[in-house]
């Protein structure tokens, strides 16, 4: 069983990238895509003893590399991010989905590499593994759009 894509967007995606001035279909869908990917749309916790963290799989490492090396120096944006919990460890990660879904847009928002255009599944899936799980990591484009397909089709 995983979550519904039509209620992750409407009430997680959507209003964070908004409240983020971040929004686009492209950014929307890309956001969703690497969910799909991370975590299937369920798991909170990376599966065999890793380290990532949230629907979106981000490590804690990259968490903080995100606010060390990014937010810090960027207080209006880093504000948006935190909204009214002033907790800014990847633990938070775990538990609160828009934190989750805005330091998932923030790790895109920071690449010079524009995103790709809405409903480009193909190249949603080769920036997100450019991008997001890395030429280290063992996810395969291929994948990503088979588990879009997958997870999509009745939402």
């Amino acid at each position: 069983m995983s979550l519904n894509t039509f209620q992750l967007r409407e009430y997680i995606i959507i209003p964070t990238l908004k409240q983020l001035d971040l929004w686009s279909l492209a950014a929307e869908e890309l956001v969703l895509g690497t969910c799909i990917q991370e975590s299937g749309l369920r798991l909170i916790k990376q599966q065999g003893g890793g380290p990532a963290l949230g629907l979106w799989q981000m490590e804690p490492a990259t968490h903080d590399d995100i606010w060390i090396n990014f937010l810090q120096a960027r207080g209006s944006l880093a504000a948006k991010v935190l909204g009214t919990d002033l907790t800014h460890n990847a633990g938070r990660l775990l538990y609160d989905l828009r934190y989750g879904c805005a330091m998932c847009r923030i790790h895109y928002f920071r690449k010079d590499e524009l995103l790709p255009a809405a409903g480009d599944l193909h190249g949603q899936a080769i920036y997100w593994k450019k991008h997001y799980n890395t030429i280290k990591g063992k996810g395969k484009p291929e994948e990503y759009i088979a588990n879009w397909n997958r997870l999509t089709a009745h939402s």
